[in-house]
């Protein structure tokens, strides 16, 4: 078999000792080549290039951006039964994606659960998401009700029939609006030398929840096929595994019926003060969590779903911010991509 070992040496967790382990560990099993990401989207040419040459397995070695970066790369031109297999190393700080694989945290011992499976020939097919967004609104908004001027440019914008991005495939989750800007605020913070920590996403969320307007004057309308709109919307977080994500050890877990065997769960909120926001996230953080209450809104096994918004929102795609939209267009693809197990 011929594999090609992405790296990233910009991942959190990710070293050069960690790298040679990895690489010498496969080359008794394999063909390996390796080459290391130098540039933000690096990975998908990576995983493009692999599935051209028509390679058999493609393992990364970083978190979750590298992750999709590849797996973007690999489904440039959709799922085929050719496309090399997937395997993954966890080198980030959350790994939300190898975790839900159920590899060990552990590089190394990860590398070897790898390696076994690929002698045993254990593989499986997993679900993907796909999301297309329009793009940002540039219409001057009316000071004495901006809201009533951001809602007439989305309509004219969706009467002419905005253009939408290409698809941007996600492995384990994606969301708009709250979420996202967190998201933003934590890359701004890493773009400067600091460290991503599940501390910082805790603080940065706080002072968005506190100190945003978002929440006070919710923007989206989730709309689902068969059911009626949610609207006043300030989060929506669309989920392709359980949990979530996690802070350290702890799993997120917003939507714990998510799974790579379903299609798409949404966990959703309304207008909220704090008291709520914090019953909410407690539930989610629950040994078994099933969060419920006033303001929540959750669906499960969704093929797809639309977002709208009345002014642009911040979007992500496995915690990767992606810049603003006025809707999303989301649905899920079964039996996607081939995994190592």
């Amino acid at each position: 078999m011929r594999a090609l070992v992405v790296v990233n040496p910009a991942a959190t967790t990710t070293t050069a000792n960690m790298r040679n382990v990895l690489v010498g560990a496969l080359s008794n099993e394999l063909k390996v080549d390796v080459a290391e990401t130098a540039h933000r989207g690096h990975g998908r040419e990576l995983g493009a290039r692999a599935a051209a040459d028509g390679l058999d397995l493609v393992v990364t070695l970083g978190g979750d951006g590298t992750v999709n970066e590849v797996v973007n790369g690999l489904l440039e031109h959709g799922p085929g039964p050719h496309l090399p297999m997937l395997a993954v190393v966890p080198g980030g700080s959350t790994n939300v994606f190898s975790r839900a694989l159920g590899r060990s945290r552990d590089p190394v011992e990860a590398t070897a659960e790898i390696i076994t499976s690929l002698r045993a020939g254990r593989t499986r097919m997993v679900s993907l998401g796909a999301a297309s967004a329009t793009g940002t609104s540039t219409a001057p908004l009316d000071e004495a009700d901006p809201g009533t001027a951001a809602r007439d440019a989305a309509a004219d914008a969706a009467a002419h029939e905005p253009d939408w991005t290409p698809l941007r495939w996600f492995v384990f989750a994606a969301g708009m609006g709250f979420d996202a800007d967190v998201i933003a605020r934590v890359e701004a913070h890493r773009a400067r030398g600091r460290r991503s920590t599940g501390g910082l996403y805790v603080r940065e969320a706080t002072s968005a929840f506190l100190l945003g307007r978002e929440r006070r004057r919710p923007a989206m309308t989730l709309l689902a096929p068969g059911e009626a709109p949610v609207e006043d919307l300030f989060l929506c977080l669309v989920s392709n595994v359980s949990p979530w994500t996690y802070l350290g050890a702890r799993p997120v877990n917003p939507s714990p019926e998510a799974s790579f065997d379903t299609g798409l769960d949404v966990f959703a909120m309304g207008r909220m003060n704090a008291v709520g926001m914090l019953r909410a996230l407690r539930q989610t953080l629950s040994e078994r969590p099933q969060p419920r209450g006033r303001g929540l809104h959750r669906r499960h096994d969704l093929t797809e779903l639309t977002l709208t918004a009345d002014r642009p929102q911040g979007w992500q795609v496995d915690g990767d911010h992606l810049g603003t939209a006025t809707a999303l267009r989301i649905r899920s693809v079964p039996h996607a991509l081939r995994v190592i197990a």
